[in-house]
């Protein structure tokens, strides 16, 4: 085999390896995402239980970066301290440096089962996507994973005798600073550590140079592997953009402590383990191991450091901060439950606005206005995430019974409002692009009973942010009222759609699709609204237990044995 094609082999078994490990974060994440999220949503203060979640995440994803980028998107809504989010970061590094232990735990060869059993899993569940269907995929990918580190491998054994390639490793191994430079523009290029460490501790295995010649590499990668989440987020707020940094400081003290000692590790490292590919991963998990020892009790000052390298810019993010939400308020339960309702007002009215501007993106195919609405979500995320902590913590507190109710009211407004806003952000602005990047264009018929159906929207949303604050018995019911004849026009609309479709009219046909999902989310979105009323009606006694005539024959019989 010539050079040029083991290289090309080289380069196309890395890739597998990326893909593969991306497979798994994927799968990870669309199946168990939320978990996920849930769990690094409960950490506190506590520094030692912050890492050891952050290990967890970091071994599940295989990625310090895909962890970074979750836990900045909670420091920029406000959900989680600066402290512990750094914290987090500490142990996903160890988590990460993990996950290469397992990939080089001697189990490559059982790849074909994993891509067998999880391609049967992914196929067999493709109709319905659940938990087993994402085991499917990260099976699949953890198999394609083992399959690229073999190659890698045998790719690696084939340029051992390159002369070039062995003049690279030497020279770098000698000037320390180049070594570690090297290591660390290879994991940014390769955008994982993991996938770098891999390569590394492949070529290592070859025989191609002494273990401890790939010393310096290692360092190099571990503190590479803080740039890609640092570069991803340069657009990102100021708030956010501290994790990235912390970790990037982190890293680097680490490697200054290190690198003058580390040539003193290549004898108890082989005492460990003879293996030149384990030698490599283990110095690896070592160095990782040290930073969370060492520089958990440098957390605070850490955080100081970067927050005065990145000190609060005028202005920024304070049009969305919340502005109600006192904490000496607590005390006060009335006084507190007050403020978080008025924040939610103000949340309604960013799902009001961004409501009103999705027609007028249908309508008009403006891009800027689209982008606005999707940011405006981001805005409606935040108040409502600042506001569901403010009232958790208000329930620590000795509450009465009305107080209680209240409480869980304006957390449940607060959370259909925020899925309002998905919906106009993941589906609505999906389908206007949609619209826009193929040049579709509704009938006028067809517009007109989207327009009707908007404004009816409107009204509701109004109407339901004055019943929330009043509280008002006559206007849930005239909330439940419209919510039949919002039913009666959705289904007048698509009677009216399917008769153009039967005509052949072709602006119908076109925009079929686009036409009944927009009356599904505007239903969809009418059924959070009006929700705001059934605590209302049910206090008040005027609810049915069931909208059904008369009860299912199972239900009457279970009911004259239970009497």
């Amino acid at each position: 085999m010539t050079g040029n094609q083991t290289l090309i082999n080289l380069v196309g078994a890395i890739v597998l390896l990326l893909w593969g490990a991306r497979m798994i974060r994927t799968g990870v994440m669309r199946g168990f995402g939320g978990e996920l999220r849930a769990v690094l949503a409960t950490t506190t203060n506590n520094r030692f239980k912050a890492t050891a979640l952050g290990t967890f995440v970091g071994t599940v994803l295989q990625s310090s970066t895909a962890t970074a980028l979750i836990i900045c998107s909670f420091v920029s809504r406000g959900a989680l301290a600066l402290v512990p989010a750094l914290a987090v970061m500490l142990g996903a590094d160890l988590g990460a440096s993990i996950a290469a232990q397992v990939f080089t735990a001697g189990i490559s060869a059982i790849w074909g089962v994993l891509v067998v059993v999880g391609y049967i899993l992914f196929m067999a569940f493709e109709s319905r996507p659940n938990a087993w269907r994402y085991l499917g995929r990260i099976l699949v990918g953890l198999g394609m994973a083992l399959l690229a580190l073999k190659l890698i491998g045998i790719s690696a054994g084939q340029i051992r005798d390159s002369e070039i390639l062995q003049t690279i490793i030497v020279s770098a191994s000698s000037q320390p600073v180049l070594s570690i430079l090297v290591g660390a523009l290879l994991v940014w290029i390769m955008y994982s550590s993991l996938a770098a460490i891999l390569l590394i501790a492949s070529l290592a295995a070859t025989g191609i140079a002494p273990p401890e010649t790939f010393f310096g590499l290692v360092l190099g990668i571990n503190l590479g592997a803080a740039l890609p989440a640092f570069t991803a987020t340069l657009g990102e707020t100021v708030i956010a953009r501290r994790v990235p940094l912390g970790n990037l400081v982190f890293r680097l003290l680490a490697v200054l402590l290190v690198a003058p000692f580390v040539h003193l590790a290549a004898p108890w490292i082989s005492q460990i383990s003879s293996d030149p590919l384990h030698q490599i991963v283990n110095l690896h998990m070592f160095f990782n191991v040290f930073l969370c020892l060492v520089l958990i009790w440098a957390i605070k000052p850490v955080a100081s450091l970067v927050t005065s390298l990145l000190p609060d810019r005028p202005g920024e993010g304070e049009e969305w901060a919340p502005r109600n939400l006192e904490d000496s308020s607590l005390e006060t339960p009335s006084v507190a439950l007050g403020m978080a309702s008025r924040e939610t007002l103000r949340m309604g009215d960013v799902v009001e606005d961004m409501l009103t501007k999705s027609m007028v993106v249908f309508e008009t195919d403006d891009v800027a206005m689209r982008h606005h609405i999707i940011e405006s979500d981001d805005h409606v995320d935040r108040l409502h995430e600042a506001i569901k902590i403010y009232l958790t913590k208000l329930s620590r507190q000795e509450l009465d019974n009305h107080d209680s109710q209240r409480c869980i009211d304006i957390i449940t407004f607060t959370t259909n409002l925020e899925h309002v806003g998905d919906i106009v952000e993941k589906n609505l602005m999906v389908l206007a692009e949609k619209k826009s990047r193929d040049q579709l264009n509704f009938s006028d018929e067809g517009m007109e009973e989207l327009r009707e159906l908007h404004n009816m929207l409107m009204e509701t949303v109004k109407l339901a942010l004055s019943v929330f604050m009043s509280q008002d018995i006559d206007g849930a019911r005239e909330l439940i009222a419209r919510k039949d004849q919002f039913r009666e026009l959705e289904l007048s609309g698509t009677e009216h759609h399917l008769e153009r479709l039967r005509s052949g009219q072709s602006d119908s046909i076109q925009t079929s699709a686009l036409h009944l999902d927009m009356i599904r989310d505007f239903k969809r979105i009418n059924s959070h609204l009006t929700s705001v009323s059934y605590p209302i009606l049910a206090r008040a006694g005027e609810l049915r237990t069931s909208r059904l005539r008369k009860a299912p024959k199972k239900v009457e019989d279970n009911a004259n044995q239970s009497a």
